[in-house]
């Protein structure tokens, strides 16, 4: 199958010089790369875990919908929050945005996260 990349400007760019893409379709399948609560544009990340996860889902919704998917054609997400004390509040802002029908998830906490980033959303949807 061919990859095609997947790639809007209503979403951050790749970190300048980093070799990956905003997304990659493969038949059926669209793979979004982590997205940070960062606003297209700007180079830093704002705000408390509830604002930076609405952001992330936003940049994930964007990118899904130039791919011809959207956050309804969830099947998986990894949620990386840089301290799980902060999961109920991620937990709330993200289930608005999922719906009635979430995906499977998986959640981690890790030590860091790009640009002191306090939770980053990877995905994989269906077309």
């Amino acid at each position: 199958m061919e990859k095609t990349v997947i790639r809007t400007e209503n979403a951050p760019a790749p970190f300048q010089g980093a070799p990956y893409n905003q997304a990659i379709r493969v038949g059926d399948l669209v793979f979004v790369a982590g997205q940070l609560g960062l606003k297209p544009g700007e180079a830093a990340v704002a705000g408390d875990v509830a604002t930076q996860t609405d952001q992330a889902l936003r940049n994930l919704a964007a990118i899904l919908e130039e791919a011809g998917s959207s956050l309804a054609n969830l099947v998986k997400t990894s949620v990386f929050l840089q301290d799980l004390g902060d999961f109920a509040a991620m937990n709330e802002v993200y289930g608005r945005h999922v719906g009635d029908r979430p995906p499977a998830r998986s959640t981690f906490e890790v030590a860091r996260l790009p640009s002191g980033a306090l939770v980053e959303i990877e995905a994989v949807a269906h077309l």
